[in-house]
Protein backbone atom coordinates (compact mmCIF):
# COMPACT_ATOMS: atom_id res chain seq x y z
CA UNK A 1 0.00 0.00 0.00
CA UNK A 2 1.56 3.37 -1.14
CA UNK A 3 -0.04 6.43 0.67
CA UNK A 4 -0.04 9.51 -2.13
CA UNK A 5 0.47 7.09 -4.60
CA UNK A 6 -0.20 8.78 -7.41
CA UNK A 7 2.14 11.43 -6.64
CA UNK A 8 5.44 12.26 -8.02
CA UNK A 9 7.31 9.62 -6.18
CA UNK A 10 4.68 7.21 -5.70
CA UNK A 11 3.51 7.09 -9.24
CA UNK A 12 7.35 5.90 -10.59
CA UNK A 13 7.21 3.37 -7.34
CA UNK A 14 4.24 2.18 -8.72
CA UNK A 15 6.52 1.33 -11.86
CA UNK A 16 8.61 -0.27 -10.35
CA UNK A 17 6.86 -2.51 -8.21
CA UNK A 18 4.77 -3.77 -10.94
CA UNK A 19 7.61 -5.18 -12.69
CA UNK A 20 8.37 -7.22 -9.88
CA UNK A 21 4.75 -8.26 -9.79
CA UNK A 22 3.77 -6.52 -6.61
CA UNK A 23 0.23 -6.64 -5.58
CA UNK A 24 -0.59 -2.79 -5.32
CA UNK A 25 -3.10 -0.38 -3.77
CA UNK A 26 -2.82 2.85 -3.72
CA UNK A 27 -4.69 6.14 -1.59
CA UNK A 28 -5.09 9.36 -3.14
CA UNK A 29 -6.78 12.14 -1.82
CA UNK A 30 -8.32 13.18 -5.56
CA UNK A 31 -8.26 12.73 -8.86
CA UNK A 32 -5.87 14.79 -10.49
CA UNK A 33 -2.49 13.25 -10.33
CA UNK A 34 -4.60 10.11 -12.09
CA UNK A 35 -2.94 11.17 -14.99
CA UNK A 36 0.62 9.74 -13.79
CA UNK A 37 -0.82 6.22 -13.36
CA UNK A 38 -3.22 5.67 -16.18
CA UNK A 39 -0.91 3.71 -18.01
CA UNK A 40 -1.32 0.90 -14.87
CA UNK A 41 -4.34 1.94 -13.77
CA UNK A 42 -5.50 -1.81 -15.08
CA UNK A 43 -3.34 -3.43 -12.74
CA UNK A 44 -3.25 -1.92 -9.46
CA UNK A 45 -5.84 -0.69 -6.57
CA UNK A 46 -6.45 2.64 -6.63
CA UNK A 47 -9.00 4.23 -3.33
CA UNK A 48 -9.86 7.63 -3.51
CA UNK A 49 -8.85 8.48 0.35
CA UNK A 50 -7.33 11.42 1.90
CA UNK A 51 -5.05 10.09 4.98
CA UNK A 52 -6.84 12.90 7.42
CA UNK A 53 -10.41 11.06 6.86
CA UNK A 54 -8.91 8.51 9.45
CA UNK A 55 -12.34 6.12 9.23
CA UNK A 56 -11.74 5.41 4.87
CA UNK A 57 -7.68 5.06 5.89
CA UNK A 58 -8.67 2.25 8.60
CA UNK A 59 -11.19 0.65 6.80
CA UNK A 60 -8.77 0.15 3.58
CA UNK A 61 -6.15 -1.14 5.98
CA UNK A 62 -8.59 -3.45 7.36
CA UNK A 63 -9.91 -4.98 3.90
CA UNK A 64 -6.37 -5.04 2.30
CA UNK A 65 -4.18 -5.84 5.15
CA UNK A 66 -0.65 -4.76 3.17
CA UNK A 67 2.47 -6.90 4.15
CA UNK A 68 4.34 -3.06 3.25
CA UNK A 69 2.64 0.48 3.87
CA UNK A 70 4.82 3.62 2.07
CA UNK A 71 3.28 6.28 3.69
CA UNK A 72 4.51 9.22 1.43
CA UNK A 73 0.69 11.03 1.42
CA UNK A 74 1.12 14.66 2.89
CA UNK A 75 1.31 18.62 2.20
CA UNK A 76 4.87 19.21 1.17
CA UNK A 77 5.12 22.84 1.25
CA UNK A 78 6.40 24.20 4.00
CA UNK A 79 5.09 27.82 3.27
CA UNK A 80 1.79 26.15 2.81
CA UNK A 81 2.18 24.66 6.39
CA UNK A 82 2.42 28.33 7.71
CA UNK A 83 -0.97 28.97 5.88
CA UNK A 84 -2.74 26.42 7.83
CA UNK A 85 -0.97 24.85 10.59
CA UNK A 86 -3.80 22.92 12.03
CA UNK A 87 -4.16 21.11 8.66
CA UNK A 88 -0.63 20.32 8.20
CA UNK A 89 -0.77 18.93 11.95
CA UNK A 90 -3.46 16.15 10.33
CA UNK A 91 -2.02 15.38 7.28
CA UNK A 92 1.63 15.47 8.53
CA UNK A 93 1.80 14.14 11.82
CA UNK A 94 -1.57 12.64 12.98
CA UNK A 95 -1.92 10.28 9.41
CA UNK A 96 1.31 8.50 10.25
CA UNK A 97 0.33 8.08 13.82
CA UNK A 98 -3.12 6.79 12.64
CA UNK A 99 -1.63 4.02 10.81
CA UNK A 100 0.87 3.41 13.29
CA UNK A 101 -2.13 2.98 15.44
CA UNK A 102 -4.04 0.75 13.54
CA UNK A 103 -1.53 -1.63 12.49
CA UNK A 104 -1.06 -2.56 16.21
CA UNK A 105 -4.47 -2.80 16.75
CA UNK A 106 -4.83 -5.17 14.15
CA UNK A 107 -1.17 -6.97 15.15
CA UNK A 108 -1.00 -6.68 11.32
CA UNK A 109 2.29 -8.48 10.40
CA UNK A 110 3.42 -4.97 7.92
CA UNK A 111 6.40 -3.30 7.43
CA UNK A 112 5.87 0.74 7.74
CA UNK A 113 8.03 2.67 5.86
CA UNK A 114 7.69 6.63 6.36
CA UNK A 115 8.87 8.78 3.59
CA UNK A 116 10.59 12.18 5.13
CA UNK A 117 12.26 14.90 4.27
CA UNK A 118 15.89 17.03 5.11
CA UNK A 119 13.75 19.87 5.69
CA UNK A 120 13.46 18.41 9.58
CA UNK A 121 17.16 18.81 10.02
CA UNK A 122 16.45 23.05 10.06
CA UNK A 123 19.95 24.74 9.57
CA UNK A 124 22.59 22.31 9.63
CA UNK A 125 25.74 23.48 11.71
CA UNK A 126 28.00 20.86 9.92
CA UNK A 127 28.15 19.32 6.57
CA UNK A 128 27.41 16.47 5.25
CA UNK A 129 24.41 15.98 7.37
CA UNK A 130 23.98 12.05 9.10
CA UNK A 131 21.38 10.58 10.54
CA UNK A 132 22.61 11.33 13.85
CA UNK A 133 22.90 14.92 13.09
CA UNK A 134 20.82 16.49 15.84
CA UNK A 135 17.24 17.82 14.24
CA UNK A 136 16.33 22.03 14.65
CA UNK A 137 13.65 22.37 11.89
CA UNK A 138 12.63 25.99 11.08
CA UNK A 139 9.27 25.62 9.80
CA UNK A 140 6.04 23.41 10.94
CA UNK A 141 5.66 21.45 7.98
CA UNK A 142 9.40 20.23 9.08
CA UNK A 143 8.45 20.03 12.66
CA UNK A 144 5.03 17.78 11.81
CA UNK A 145 7.32 15.20 9.82
CA UNK A 146 10.15 15.36 12.46
CA UNK A 147 6.96 14.36 15.06
CA UNK A 148 6.22 11.30 12.33
CA UNK A 149 9.49 10.24 12.20
CA UNK A 150 9.29 9.96 16.13
CA UNK A 151 6.46 8.30 16.16
CA UNK A 152 7.97 5.56 13.83
CA UNK A 153 11.40 4.74 16.81
CA UNK A 154 8.42 5.23 19.72
CA UNK A 155 6.56 2.13 17.87
CA UNK A 156 9.29 -0.01 17.23
CA UNK A 157 10.75 0.19 20.79
CA UNK A 158 7.54 -0.08 22.49
CA UNK A 159 5.51 -2.27 20.54
CA UNK A 160 8.28 -3.90 18.33
CA UNK A 161 6.38 -3.05 14.90
CA UNK A 162 8.54 -2.96 11.99
CA UNK A 163 9.02 0.44 11.10
CA UNK A 164 12.15 2.38 8.80
CA UNK A 165 12.06 5.99 7.87
CA UNK A 166 13.83 7.81 4.88
CA UNK A 167 14.85 11.35 4.08
CA UNK A 168 14.76 12.50 0.88
CA UNK A 169 17.07 15.62 0.39
CA UNK A 170 16.00 17.88 -3.33
CA UNK A 171 14.62 15.44 -5.66
CA UNK A 172 13.34 16.23 -8.98
CA UNK A 173 12.04 15.09 -12.82
CA UNK A 174 9.30 13.92 -14.37
CA UNK A 175 5.70 14.31 -13.39
CA UNK A 176 6.58 16.38 -10.23
CA UNK A 177 4.05 19.41 -9.59
CA UNK A 178 5.28 21.85 -11.89
CA UNK A 179 4.48 24.89 -8.96
CA UNK A 180 6.83 27.32 -6.94
CA UNK A 181 6.19 26.46 -3.84
CA UNK A 182 6.79 22.75 -4.04
CA UNK A 183 9.22 22.18 -5.58
CA UNK A 184 11.52 24.81 -7.19
CA UNK A 185 14.09 22.51 -9.07
CA UNK A 186 11.09 21.26 -11.48
CA UNK A 187 9.35 24.76 -11.28
CA UNK A 188 12.68 26.35 -12.69
CA UNK A 189 13.67 23.57 -15.27
CA UNK A 190 9.90 24.14 -16.46
CA UNK A 191 10.49 27.81 -16.67
CA UNK A 192 13.44 27.27 -18.95
CA UNK A 193 11.75 25.13 -21.13
CA UNK A 194 8.80 26.93 -21.95
CA UNK A 195 11.77 29.56 -22.72
CA UNK A 196 10.45 32.33 -19.62
CA UNK A 197 13.16 33.70 -17.47
CA UNK A 198 13.80 32.44 -14.56
CA UNK A 199 14.67 33.74 -10.93
CA UNK A 200 17.42 32.61 -8.58
CA UNK A 201 18.15 33.78 -4.95
CA UNK A 202 21.71 34.97 -3.59
CA UNK A 203 24.07 34.96 -6.93
CA UNK A 204 23.02 31.29 -6.65
CA UNK A 205 26.15 31.05 -4.26
CA UNK A 206 24.45 28.09 -2.18
CA UNK A 207 24.56 24.23 -3.08
CA UNK A 208 21.93 21.55 -2.32
CA UNK A 209 21.92 17.77 -2.40
CA UNK A 210 19.98 17.36 -5.40
CA UNK A 211 18.66 13.55 -6.12
CA UNK A 212 16.65 12.33 -9.63
CA UNK A 213 13.13 10.44 -9.45
CA UNK A 214 15.14 6.96 -10.48
CA UNK A 215 17.43 6.99 -8.20
CA UNK A 216 15.20 7.63 -5.29
CA UNK A 217 13.02 4.68 -6.15
CA UNK A 218 16.19 2.42 -6.49
CA UNK A 219 16.62 3.64 -2.91
CA UNK A 220 12.95 2.92 -1.33
CA UNK A 221 13.19 -0.46 -3.18
CA UNK A 222 16.85 -1.27 -1.53
CA UNK A 223 15.30 0.41 1.98
CA UNK A 224 11.85 -1.66 1.40
CA UNK A 225 13.95 -5.43 0.58
CA UNK A 226 17.51 -4.58 2.74
CA UNK A 227 16.34 -1.71 5.53
CA UNK A 228 16.94 -2.57 8.99
CA UNK A 229 13.85 -2.28 10.98
CA UNK A 230 13.86 0.78 13.31
CA UNK A 231 16.62 2.58 10.99
CA UNK A 232 16.44 5.95 9.53
CA UNK A 233 18.46 6.32 5.94
CA UNK A 234 19.21 9.45 3.78
CA UNK A 235 18.35 9.44 0.25
CA UNK A 236 20.74 11.84 -0.93
CA UNK A 237 23.20 12.17 -4.32
CA UNK A 238 25.85 12.94 -1.27
CA UNK A 239 27.20 15.34 -4.31
CA UNK A 240 27.11 19.82 -3.88
CA UNK A 241 25.08 21.37 -6.79
CA UNK A 242 25.49 25.21 -6.28
CA UNK A 243 22.46 26.58 -8.32
CA UNK A 244 24.98 28.91 -10.22
CA UNK A 245 25.75 25.96 -11.91
CA UNK A 246 22.12 24.72 -11.89
CA UNK A 247 21.04 28.17 -13.67
CA UNK A 248 24.52 27.88 -16.10
CA UNK A 249 23.16 24.42 -17.59
CA UNK A 250 19.64 25.54 -17.91
CA UNK A 251 21.18 28.42 -20.17
CA UNK A 252 22.83 25.97 -21.73
CA UNK A 253 20.19 23.55 -22.67
CA UNK A 254 17.37 25.81 -23.28
CA UNK A 255 16.54 29.72 -24.08
CA UNK A 256 15.77 30.85 -20.91
CA UNK A 257 17.54 33.94 -18.96
CA UNK A 258 18.26 34.63 -15.31
CA UNK A 259 17.64 37.21 -13.03
CA UNK A 260 19.81 36.91 -9.58
CA UNK A 261 17.68 38.73 -7.08
CA UNK A 262 18.05 38.87 -3.24
CA UNK A 263 16.15 36.12 -1.31
CA UNK A 264 13.21 37.57 0.30
CA UNK A 265 12.45 37.96 4.04
CA UNK A 266 10.58 35.31 4.44
CA UNK A 267 13.41 32.78 3.00
CA UNK A 268 16.21 34.31 5.01
CA UNK A 269 13.72 33.28 8.24
CA UNK A 270 13.46 29.42 7.07
CA UNK A 271 15.62 28.52 4.55
CA UNK A 272 18.61 25.96 5.50
CA UNK A 273 21.19 27.03 3.58
CA UNK A 274 23.74 24.80 2.16
CA UNK A 275 22.85 21.09 2.69
CA UNK A 276 25.12 17.51 1.38
CA UNK A 277 23.96 14.66 2.92
CA UNK A 278 25.84 11.48 3.66
CA UNK A 279 24.55 8.48 2.32
CA UNK A 280 26.71 6.06 3.25
CA UNK A 281 24.36 3.87 5.22
CA UNK A 282 22.31 3.69 2.43
CA UNK A 283 25.26 2.50 0.45
CA UNK A 284 26.06 0.13 2.78
CA UNK A 285 22.74 -1.81 1.68
CA UNK A 286 24.20 -1.92 -1.81
CA UNK A 287 22.34 1.05 -3.36
CA UNK A 288 23.94 3.78 -5.46
CA UNK A 289 22.64 6.49 -7.26
CA UNK A 290 23.40 6.65 -10.96
CA UNK A 291 21.95 10.13 -12.62
CA UNK A 292 24.11 12.54 -12.15
CA UNK A 293 22.48 16.49 -11.74
CA UNK A 294 23.08 17.28 -15.29
CA UNK A 295 21.97 14.31 -17.02
CA UNK A 296 18.66 14.44 -15.01
CA UNK A 297 18.13 18.15 -16.20
CA UNK A 298 17.92 16.93 -19.66
CA UNK A 299 15.94 13.88 -18.83
CA UNK A 300 13.97 15.99 -17.24
CA UNK A 301 13.75 18.75 -20.49
CA UNK A 302 12.93 15.50 -22.72
CA UNK A 303 9.72 14.83 -20.59
CA UNK A 304 8.16 18.22 -20.87
CA UNK A 305 9.08 17.79 -24.76
CA UNK A 306 7.04 14.84 -24.79
CA UNK A 307 4.22 15.78 -22.66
Amino acid sequence: MITGGAGFIGSHLCDEFLQDDHEIIILTRNKSNLGNISHILDRIIVEIIDVTNFTNVGNSIEKHKPNVIIHLAGETSHSKSFENPLYDVDINTKSTLFILEKIRIMNLKCRFILGSTFIVIGRPENLPVTEETPCHPTTIYGTNRLASEHYCNIYKNVYGMDTLVFRITNSFGPREQIVANKNAINFLIYKAFKGEEITIFDKGEFFRDVIYISDVVSAIKTIMEKGKSGNLYWISSGMRTWFYQFGDWLQEFTETSITYVDSPPYTKKVDVGNFVADNSKLKSLGWTPKIIFKDGIQKTLEYFKLN
